[in-house]
């Protein structure tokens, strides 16, 4: 097989297991199921996890607590699951630092594709956007090595998801280039469709909150009222 990657699956419904895991092996990848939130946790552990397909609703421990858990020590891509259109759950999910999320129900296609997406990104981080190609980012006190994926701010290394990851160094790559919020969710996802734009504010200031000296008074990652973020200029 092409692709090697792992996948936890993670739901309790039999069903919806074989739904998803069947179209993810045909595509070449190693699935592993959990079917409950501790169980999740524990596999997780056993193995070497790419990314984790993450349901909101599970027995023992829900899917925002393994989210929290799993986010507390691990920056593996998480897509979660939720039965619901409610903001709150969605909002809820990438608090807690999920990359992605989908609302049951949803087509096999739009899944696939959330799912090569974000390994792709995961995998296969681009240098930054320069016409020079340069692998490492430097703009002032914040140091972006791209290969390594490695962030420092006013010396010290910070940790982020690949979300904000790849967040920081698209904004830091065009520095004074203001991104709308759907550009933004177009250059991380590969597409804005089936996405709330406003979702990349939770992004923003979680980041914001990781690398600002104060994160109510903003002086890397600047808002454009009306329109979206930018990188402060040089």
């Amino acid at each position: 097989m092409a692709d090697a990657s792992t996948i936890l699956l993670v739901d309790d419904e039999d069903s919806v297991q074989k739904l998803l895991a069947y179209p993810l092996e045909r595509d070449g990848f190693r699935v592993v199921v959990a079917r409950d939130g501790e169980e999740a946790l524990r596999r997780f552990a056993e193995e070497s996890i790419d990314l984790v397909v993450l349901d909101l609703m599970l027995p023992r421990l829900d899917g925002l607590e393994v989210c929290k858990r799993l986010r507390a020590d691990s920056t593996v891509p998480i897509i979660m699951l939720t039965a619901r259109d409610d903001e709150l759950d969605k909002v809820l999910g990438l608090e807690l630092g999920a990359d992605d999320y989908i609302t049951k129900p949803f087509s096999i296609r739009e899944f696939r594709s959330r799912v090569r997406a974000l390994l792709r990104r995961a995998s296969a981080p681009r240098p930054g956007e320069r016409s020079d190609g340069e692998e490492v980012i430097e703009e002032g006190e914040v140091r972006i090595d791209v290969p390594r994926r490695a962030v420092e701010v006013r010396g010290a290394e910070v940790q982020l998801t690949f979300v904000e990851f790849e967040l920081l160094r698209m904004l830091a790559a065009a520095p004074g280039r203001v991104f709308s919020r759907r550009q933004l969710l177009e250059r991380l996802r590969g597409g804005a469709d089936y996405r709330e734009p406003r979702t990349i504010d939770v992004h923003v200031r979680h980041l914001r909150e990781k690398i600002e000296d104060d994160p109510k008074q903003p002086e890397l990652i600047l808002t454009v009222r009306g329109v979206g973020y930018r990188f402060r200029d040089r």
